[in-house]
């Protein structure tokens, strides 16, 4: 099997909240934000131009404050992106610096939010990537989710 490198996005508030994306065209699927990186990029430079391209924030706005993975998930049975099988994600905690605005990419999300960690509900992801939130959350937060 082939993985796509990937990465994802925590950002985190001084009220302990997280933000969470709505994915456009999924109603009710909530996310954070993530997306794959270039062969010619490094993790980190892959994560700052995803986040700005999904929610608009320059790396100005937010510090890095903790990295894990891999966390690793196979897409559905048949589907393959750009040749791959699942991906390969690391995982970025980052503290906004200020108050950030938000601006999300229509393309990718229709809406977003804040909250705590521990309201977070495992159904609101795919199938395929809930053992990884479980993972993330536990990990990151040490929430357990069901």
């Amino acid at each position: 099997m082939k993985f796509r490198r990937n990465v994802a996005f925590i950002l985190t508030r001084s009220s302990g909240e997280i933000l969470l994306c709505e994915r456009s065209g999924y109603k009710g699927s909530w996310q954070f934000p993530q997306g794959g990186a270039q062969e010619s990029e490094s993790n980190l430079d892959a994560l700052h131009r995803e986040v700005e391209e999904e929610i608009s924030l320059s790396p100005d706005a937010y510090r890095i404050v903790a990295e894990r993975g891999p966390y690793r998930y196979v897409f559905r049975s048949g589907f393959r992106k750009e040749g791959f099988d699942g991906q390969d994600q690391r995982y970025f905690l980052a503290e906004a610096l200020g108050s950030p605005e938000i601006v999300v990419d229509k393309k990718e999300f229709s809406a977003f939010r804040w909250i705590q960690p521990e309201e977070f509900l495992i159904d609101w992801v795919p199938p395929i990537k809930r053992t990884v939130y479980r993972r993330v959350f536990q990990d990151f937060f040490d929430v357990r989710l069901p």
